[in-house]
């Protein structure tokens, strides 16, 4: 496991590479993975998973390379960051199946699917449909606590 400074340097780093970039609701966007990282680390996971939290969208949505992202963690959250990022083409299944192969992965994709069901209020009613509808054919056993986040979201289109 990475030693504290690390995560203080991937912190610094997420930061930087997500600058200028906004939720939908308007919030910075670094508040999300920022979210993430807490997610898992009040559930017990460790300063590497915590990392990954922080970079699981740097691939998909910044420039950052996999070279600064291996420079400031190490293999094991450069693959499961891979895992994550969605590509052009992706097929969900073979996403789906591939995060469920690299635990690391697996419990990062919970808390963010955690954390986007808590703030997806804010979203359209058409985005929220979507959202519901997506998080039901594929993340409800990622976590026990999707299960609620889905019900309260649902709960918002009543």
């Amino acid at each position: 496991m990475l030693p504290i400074e690390n995560y203080h340097a991937a912190l610094a780093f997420a930061k930087e590479k997500h600058e200028g970039q906004c939720r939908k609701g308007g919030d910075p966007y670094i508040t999300h993975p920022i979210a993430v990282a807490e997610i898992l680390r009040e559930k017990g996971f460790g300063i590497d998973y915590q990392i990954t939290g922080l970079f699981h969208d740097l691939l998909e949505d910044t420039d950052a390379s996999e070279a600064e992202i291996l420079s400031l963690g190490n293999a094991e959250i450069l693959e499961a960051v891979k895992c994550l990022t969605k590509t052009e083409g992706y097929v969900m299944a073979e996403y789906i199946d591939g995060i469920r192969k690299n635990e690391m992965a697996y419990a990062v994709k919970a808390a963010d699917r955690l954390h986007n069901l808590r703030c997806a209020g804010e979203a359209s009613e058409s985005f929220r449909r979507r959202y519901i509808a997506e998080s039901r054919a594929w993340y409800l056993d990622f976590d026990p606590e999707i299960i609620a986040a889905v019900e309260a979201l649902e709960k918002t289109l009543l």
